[in-house]
């Protein structure tokens, strides 16, 4: 009888342990609240991963705070982004993966990418197309949140992932980017298709000149002026141009294009985009 009693409450408090850790609900569990729908091509679960997990991360605004510390000035970089490099534009990528690399250590084995446009580089020695640089998708922020699934979800006015960061694109350490100042025009060189815009002067050069007058680069809003209304100043590739390619740093609301010849004049730093090809 003793053993009997022994055995009989060590089943009871397991049970009680079960029914504390599990939930008291006799309903089986649905395997699709714990591993999202299979049926969403789009893959926009909201849900974050695992933050410490680097096989995910694969895009970020690199923050003011990255770009001072890079660029060893408190007006960041301007429009010459050569960070060492040939051209303006390998240097934006170092910076992408200098960037990533600290943030979360072994991000750096990925080939990182600016989401930049340049009159020269690509296909027969054409134009560069930024949206042509970064892979085929998806992409997903510091904290594991889709950004977008593929190509497709990035062609629209705001990046079509996950909702707590599609209205306001965040940086390296998974963070929204806006932080309550005016800081979302973000260098891209590009139409709204992601393309070369057109012109050296909305690229400073191809990425190669700090002097105020070279040009008035192409920028994007990584947060839109109205959540409500994101087509009103809330294209995330392209919006409007900087008043010029010195660097500079401006963080409160002069409207679009305002402002000092900076490529922050009309309120930002000179931020720019980053993706990894292989997320």
């Amino acid at each position: 009888m003793k053993r009997t009693l022994v055995v009989s409450t060590a089943v009871l408090f397991g049970l009680g342990v079960c029914v504390s850790a599990c939930g008291s609900s006799s309903t089986p569990e649905d395997p699709s609240e714990e591993e999202g729908n299979p049926e969403n091509p789009s893959g926009g679960d909201d849900e974050p991963g695992d933050p410490a997990d680097a096989s995910s991360f694969s895009f970020f605004v690199a923050s003011i705070e990255s770009m001072r510390e890079l660029s060893g000035s408190a007006n960041g970089f301007g429009g010459d982004l050569r960070f060492g490099e040939a051209t303006g534009i390998a240097g934006a990528d170092k910076i992408c993966l200098t960037i990533a690399d600290k943030a979360l250590p072994g991000s750096g084995q990925k080939v990182w990418r600016a989401f930049l446009s340049a009159s020269t580089g690509g296909a027969n020695g054409g134009a560069l197309h930024a949206i042509d640089r970064i892979g085929e998708g998806p992409w997903y922020d510091r904290n594991g949140l889709l950004v977008a699934s593929n190509k497709a979800g990035l062609l629209a006015v705001r990046p079509q992932g996950a909702t707590q960061i599609k209205n306001d694109l965040p940086n390296e350490r998974g963070e929204p980017n806006h932080q309550g100042v005016d800081n979302h025009d973000t260098l891209t060189g590009s139409n709204k298709q992601g393309q070369y815009a057109g012109s050296k002067s909305s690229t400073c050069n191809d990425w190669t000149s700090s002097t105020g007058s070279t040009g008035k680069p192409t920028l994007g809003h990584s947060w839109p002026r109205s959540v409500s209304n994101p087509s009103n100043g809330g294209n995330w590739m392209s919006d409007h141009t900087a008043p010029g390619c010195a660097p500079g740093v401006n963080l409160s609301q002069n409207g679009p294009g305002g402002g000092s010849a900076t490529v922050g004049g009309g309120g930002g730093y000179g931020g720019i985009y980053c993706f990894a090809i292989n997320p």
